[in-house]
């Protein structure tokens, strides 16, 4: 039962105390968090910069950290990979992105609803998120991204780790 009680203050008070989300022009948001798909997972952190009301701009890294080793035939290949490990460059990915930042359009001030493109080194994709603040400097997000034209050619058995769907999940910080 203290449990619960407990539960319910924390949210109660989150829900109190929760700030503005994106105020557009001028406005800096700073992500930090986990980065969930399939064949590895890793850290992502992004930084957005406000332009608008609801627009914004920013650059977004993922770097997998744990990445399943590869052996066996690829694609038909008739080369033999035995226990094959990821590089760096298959590891790493950095973007450009653009938002619409959508807290003003649907009348949350707390929750910003982000969808939007970017631009990367390994392909060029989308992207949809969200950012809760509990108060003015901290808050959490979560974000799902996804490739819509991917680069390159399928020959590497990595190649899939940066062209394929994301989670991420972590927090927020207002700068």
């Amino acid at each position: 039962m203290k449990k619960v009680i407990t539960l319910l203050f924390l949210v109660t008070f989150g829900i109190t105390q929760a700030q503005k989300a994106f105020t557009g022009k001028g406005d800096v948001k700073v992500n930090v968090g986990a980065n969930l798909q399939d064949g590895g997972s890793g850290i992502q952190g992004s930084v957005d910069f406000g332009l608008g009301e609801n627009f914004s701009f920013g650059l977004v890294a993922n770097y997998l950290l744990g990445v399943d080793n590869f052996s066996g035939f690829y694609r038909g290949n008739t080369a033999v990979y035995n226990d094959s490990k990821a590089d760096f460059k298959d590891r790493f990915d950095a973007k450009a992105r653009i938002n619409a930042n959508l807290s003003s359009v649907i009348g949350v001030e707390q929750l910003d609803v982000y969808p939007g493109l970017s631009l990367g080194l390994h392909n060029f994709g989308g992207h949809v998120g969200g950012r809760y603040f509990f108060t003015d400097g901290f808050g959490v997000f979560t974000e799902l991204g996804f490739p819509i034209a991917k680069y390159g050619n399928n020959d590497d058995p990595f190649y899939h780790l940066n062209n394929q769907a994301t989670f991420s999940l972590g927090a927020s910080f207002n700068l």
